[in-house]
């Protein structure tokens, strides 16, 4: 029997003559939060867009659970359990918070009764349903990065890939998220790639910690020893990612 795992095995990518992404290889089990890091250009966007569809590897296989990815369109992916967020993260601002989260569960063809029940579960879970009713486009940035999660949560995902969620967050802010990623464990259970600049906040978050360096995995391992490895301190030296 395939034990569960979102699994990425020896992904391989060039655009012309750039060798972007080179053998890396990813597993993420159900309920473990996995970090990505890398200076830019690293090839952590092409990575996270081959796992969700967006791209097309060279080489590698991507599978959930033990099904295969490979030719899969983003959809298809959603269906089966990938839910991704954007660093753009943008919300539908004439509607209301939970309308928005709401979208979630209906892109995946639920009914609107259902889509409403999670969007109102998923806003207790991570302790914004008093914004369900307020226009989203009228809340805070802290707020709207909280809301495009939960949006993606509501699609109840086996793995979920989020795509900097921290950013444009202040010092205050930053917490509330990292106890949100919690609660979405807590109550989901789903799987968690967390692709961040802000490596504090990777550090306190995750499990394990990945890191790319020009397309390369260098680290694979517990959050306190990458920031001690000598090749990773090597790949941010110089790089304003690393704070």
């Amino acid at each position: 029997m395939e034990q569960k795992t979102f699994h990425a095995d020896e992904i391989s990518k060039s655009f012309g003559a750039l060798q972007v992404l080179d053998n890396v290889s990813l597993a993420i089990k159900p309920g473990e939060i996995v970090g990505l890091l890398g200076p830019n250009g690293a090839g952590k966007s092409t990575f996270i867009n081959i796992l969700a569809g967006y791209e097309r590897q060279d080489g590698g296989t991507v599978t959930i659970d033990g099904v295969p990815l490979d030719g899969r369109k983003p959809s298809d992916r959603a269906k089966l359990g990938i839910a991704r967020t954007f660093q753009s993260g943008r919300l539908f601002g004439n509607l209301t918070v939970a309308e928005n989260v709401a979208l979630g569960a209906l892109g995946l063809g639920n009914s609107r009764k259902v889509a409403e029940d999670r969007a109102d579960e998923v806003l207790e879970i991570l302790g914004i349903d008093k914004l369900s009713r307020f226009p989203a486009g009228s809340i805070s940035h802290g707020n709207a990065r909280l809301v495009g999660l939960a949006r993606a949560v509501a699609a109840h995902p086996k793995y979920l890939i989020m795509d900097e969620p921290a950013a444009g967050l202040n010092e205050d802010e930053a917490p509330r998220l990292l106890h949100a990623l919690e609660q979405v464990r807590k109550n989901i259970g789903c799987g968690m790639l967390l692709v961040e600049h802000n490596v504090k906040l990777v550090t306190e978050a995750c499990d394990r910690v990945i890191v790319l360096a020009t397309g390369i995995l260098i680290f694979d391992g517990l959050p306190a020893d990458a920031l001690t490895n000598p090749e990773v301190k090597t790949a941010y030296l110089g790089s304003s990612g690393a704070h």
